[in-house]
């Protein structure tokens, strides 16, 4: 059996090493990690590269659960469609019994609500913030005279926006 950690963090302004000390601290062989929101687990990363790895008997530790329920939920199918378990250290779960299963799906579920909350809160900030005539947004990542430029000459604009790395 072995037992494969998985580290994530936000943003790059948080810290991976606490999280990855601890799983090496609980056992963990191998220890993947990546900076990626936990709100969803679309796209390949980390995480899919270890999914891909694990086998019958092995264990996926994790410190903390996704804020999707749905992912949560998926994750814990794949791990028991490969004979694999999960375990959460904060709180401290696994889905090597069916106990653990149903804690979990509770967990998941919670986590998603908080994220709900957060974007609530968020919305009313920045809400707040307009009334107050302090927010501005994002800064801008584009030169508008180059777009004007690019546009003049002949260029599609979704090319442009293609090449200029913008929502097209």
């Amino acid at each position: 059996m072995a037992r494969v950690g998985y580290a994530r963090v936000s943003t790059t302004e948080q810290d991976l090493d606490i999280q990855i000390a601890r799983l090496k601290a609980v056992g963990c062989e191998v220890v993947r990690s990546e900076t990626v929101s936990g709100a969803s687990r679309e796209g390949p990363g980390e995480l899919e590269t270890v999914m891909q790895f694990l086998r019958a008997g092995d264990e996926l530790v994790v410190l903390r659960i996704g804020r999707s329920t749905r992912d949560v939920l998926n994750l814990v199918h794949e791990l028991d469609a490969k004979g694999a378990s999960l375990r959460v250290l904060e709180p401290e779960v696994t889905t090597a019994g069916d106990m653990g299963r149903m804690v979990i799906t509770v967990l998941g579920m919670v986590a998603d609500m908080e994220l709900k909350f957060i974007k609530d809160r968020q919305k009313a900030g920045i809400e707040a913030a307009k009334i107050q005539g302090v927010y501005t947004g994002r800064a801008k990542t584009v030169d508008d005279n180059e777009i004007r430029r690019r546009v003049a000459s002949g260029e599609s604009k979704a090319g442009i926006a293609r090449d200029l790395k913008t929502p097209g």
